[in-house]
């Protein structure tokens, strides 16, 4: 659902008096401005190019963190804001769950379920997908593994990174038959969040470790070396693992 509310320019006075109140976790100052202007809840503030963001998206927009965000959360909700609105007039539909995800937000991550928030929901800028893929595209682990036992449904990329490997051996109990580029993202995700024992059994089921992403032409050297995972590294240079950067 979007807003039926008409839009606040970012400059205007009253949206940055509830930005910072909602930044600021300043719940008192918060409930007075929803208080003297009815369905403020449900605005968008929009931005110089155009773009929209609703008031959970304000909370939850980059870097996170911020303080009193379950009260904050709560007050928005029952003034009316959409906990699963998409992001307005931007390239992809995220909601405010997906931006919580991507800063590694878990507070506001426990924050938006617990106020009812779909943790399926539709719209991530890694894949269209749910929030989970956020965070594990993003590599923010902690609340890929937030999301996962507050019962997010795990892809086989998602499993390898997060090495989730009894679900990844379920898995090819099931559909032992996967796709050579299935296969080799899922041990280059595992490479990513520096799980070595995911990465040493998907290459013993066959995976590429020089496969090179479509999105950053990068191979699972290239992301272990980036993400610090030192000892996936030392793995991939003695089985003879390059860079796809030379």
């Amino acid at each position: 659902m979007t807003t039926d509310m008409p839009p606040l320019r970012s400059d205007e006075p009253l949206a940055i008096a509830l930005t910072a109140a909602i930044k600021g976790g300043d719940a008192e100052r918060l409930g007075e401005l929803l208080a003297a202007n009815p369905g403020l809840a449900r605005r968008v503030v929009t931005d110089t190019k155009g773009g929209g963001r609703t008031t959970l998206h304000l909370l939850a927009d980059w870097p996170g963190h911020n303080p009193n965000a379950d009260a904050v959360v709560q007050m928005l909700a029952a003034a009316g804001a959409d906990l699963n609105a998409p992001a307005v007039a931007m390239w992809h539909r995220e909601a405010p769950l997906h931006w919580a995800a991507s800063n590694d937000d878990v507070a506001l991550i426990d924050a938006l379920l617990d106020a009812g928030a779909e943790i399926e929901r539709d719209g991530s800028s890694i894949d269209g997908g749910p929030p989970l893929s956020c965070a594990v595209g993003y590599g923010q682990w902690a609340a890929a593994r937030r999301l996962a036992e507050r019962g997010a449904r795990t892809q086989l990329w998602h499993e390898a990174a997060l090495g989730m490997l009894p679900e990844l051996m379920r898995r090819f109990e099931d559909a032992p038959a996967l796709s050579a580029d299935e296969l080799s993202g899922a041990l280059w995700n595992a490479c990513h969040g520096g799980q070595l024992a995911t990465a040493q059994y998907l290459a013993g089921r066959g995976a590429d470790p020089n496969w090179v992403t479509p999105w950053s032409g990068q191979t699972a050297l290239d992301i272990a070396e980036k993400a610090e995972r030192s000892d996936v590294a030392a793995w991939l240079r003695a089985i003879g693992a390059v860079s796809g950067n030379k």
